[in-house]
């Protein structure tokens, strides 16, 4: 499968510093904010199935919003994101989630990353505190740590496994338009889909 995935929040929560320890499995030193959307991918094993995502790293300043919004289409998954040592950020997370939600899809698989958990002394959102917003909001929760890598990789594969859960319900289909799913072996699409519909996804998604 490929899943279309989205990180997203305010602006200095971590955002990049995230995709890249998942991606590189290292800290990134010298970030400086995202202009407008910066791109990863990474193939990884969820359950035995092997999983291609595609990861859009999202500016979190306003100035952006317009740009950003755009990439939202079509996400099958998000990473909504925050810094436990800024209230302001965590005070944000109803404004991003109603975005992913409207404009993604109302059944994109979110969780929400209280980022910076190796900065625990200077802590502003208890761990109890952002636990019951996600509960309220179905959300999955984790707290990360870009610079230590702790819960990094896990909450993107949490999120990839939730998906392919939803797969196998029923609940998700992959053959939806927008569902951000796709099909990454070429054998598979061929059973699904007629002859001029396979070269066109084999070229979007490099399969």
């Amino acid at each position: 499968f490929l899943f279309k995935f989205l990180v997203i929040g305010s602006a200095g929560t971590g955002k990049s510093c995230l995709l890249h320890q998942f991606i590189e499995n290292k800290f990134k030193q010298d970030s400086n904010h995202t202009i407008g959307v910066e791109f990863g991918s990474k193939v990884v094993n969820v359950g035995g199935k092997t999983v291609k995502l595609q990861i859009w790293d999202t500016a979190g300043q306003e100035r952006f919003r317009s740009v950003t919004r755009s990439y939202y289409r079509g996400a099958a998954g998000a990473l909504l994101v925050y810094d436990i040592t800024s209230r302001e950020t965590y005070n944000a997370l109803a404004h991003w989630l109603t975005d992913a939600r409207t404009l993604a899809s109302l059944n994109i698989v979110v969780i929400l990353c209280g980022n910076k958990k190796d900065l625990d002394a200077d802590r502003e959102v208890t761990f109890l505190e952002a636990s019951r917003f996600a509960q309220e909001n179905e959300l999955m929760f984790l707290e990360t740590s870009a610079l230590t890598g702790e819960n990094v990789e896990e909450a993107f594969l949490k999120c990839a496994r939730t998906i392919l859960n939803k797969i196998d319900s029923g609940e998700l289909d992959p053959e939806r338009m927008g569902s951000g799913i796709q099909y990454g072996d070429a054998s598979l699409r061929q059973l699904r889909q007629p002859r001029g519909a396979q070269a066109e996804t084999r070229q979007q998604c490099n399969c």
